[in-house]
């Protein structure tokens, strides 16, 4: 496996396999792996000939009140989790090397409702900071197909927009939320909670399948959805909510009621630790989150 830390030397190795017609992979994270991650780069791996997986914590998603200084990071167990996922190449930049002194242009989606609504509503700077940083390694990477995963759904619709707005050619590959056996979606921030939190945290997945049992039982009142699954998270002290909304998981505009294709979203502060969770439906067989759960 590969290690590069910069633009040039990882474009060598691209354009070498791009000479042979190889096909590319491509795995945008900030470090910080876990098995969602391998499950994203075990795709790659299975549909591509070479798959390249970048580590860079991008302080431009970030505003100056979040956790930037101290987000989780451990380089070399992100390379064990890379080898053992046999990817071929981990593009690891320093920040100047993404961002020069002078850096002026950045990807602005501020007309869509896409960026109007759920995280942008508290970071109104984060998508821009995710496209800027986004786009420039498509650009870099020049892969055929990119992988994200649904835990991030604002984020990978957004990614969706730009790509189709931009013309790029890469093809986006959604790739399921991967959870921990009792439910927990799998995230980098997992790692702040303490014992407590952590068992304060599986009110997020909760209320998610709570939520799907209901819409399975006939209900289409959204707003009785939403008080159902505000009571489970409210009986958590530690447990804040910052938004719980139903969507339409095309474009993220609000509905009047239930109906496909449907996106439930919710976000809710664990002590200090914002987490992000989501059911998606888009068809009358719904999107089951990827992996094994018990309560």
């Amino acid at each position: 496996m590969i290690i590069t830390r910069t633009i040039e030397e990882t474009r060598k190795h691209i354009d070498r396999w791009r000479s042979k017609g190889e096909t590319i992979g491509f795995v945008p994270t900030m470090g910080s792996l876990h098995d969602g991650h391998e499950s994203l780069i075990v795709k790659s791996v299975e549909d591509n000939d070479k798959t390249v997986v970048s580590v860079f914590v991008n302080p431009k998603q970030f505003s100056a009140n979040e956790d930037l200084a101290t987000y989780p990071q451990n380089f070399e167990a992100d390379c064990v989790v890379c080898e053992n996922a046999k990817a071929d190449l981990i593009f690891y930049p320093r920040g100047n090397e993404m961002y020069s002194k002078d850096f002026s242009t950045y990807v602005n989606m501020s007309g869509t409702s896409l960026t109007q609504t759920l995280c942008a509503r508290s970071r109104p700077t984060h998508f821009e900071g995710v496209c800027t940083v986004v786009l420039k390694l498509f650009n870099i990477v020049n892969a055929d197909r990119a992988y994200f995963g649904q835990k991030d759904a604002q984020q990978l619709e957004i990614v969706k927009r730009m790509v189709r707005d931009l013309n790029l050619t890469v093809e986006i590959v959604a790739c399921p939320i991967v959870r921990e056996l009792d439910g927990l979606a799998m995230s980098s921030r997992n790692s702040y909670l303490s014992e407590k939190e952590r068992q304060a945290a599986l009110s997020l997945s909760k209320s998610l399948f709570a939520a799907e049992k209901l819409i399975k039982k006939g209900e289409r009142n959204i707003d009785k959805i939403i008080d159902a699954m505000q009571e489970i998270i409210s009986a958590e002290e530690l447990a804040e909510i910052d938004y719980i909304e139903i969507l339409d998981a095309d474009n993220l505009s609000p509905l009047g009621e239930i109906k496909l294709p449907f996106i439930i979203a919710l976000a809710v502060f664990i002590g200090k630790t914002r987490l992000i969770d989501n059911y998606i439906q888009i068809d009358k067989s719904p999107l089951k989150p990827y992996g094994s759960w018990r309560f």
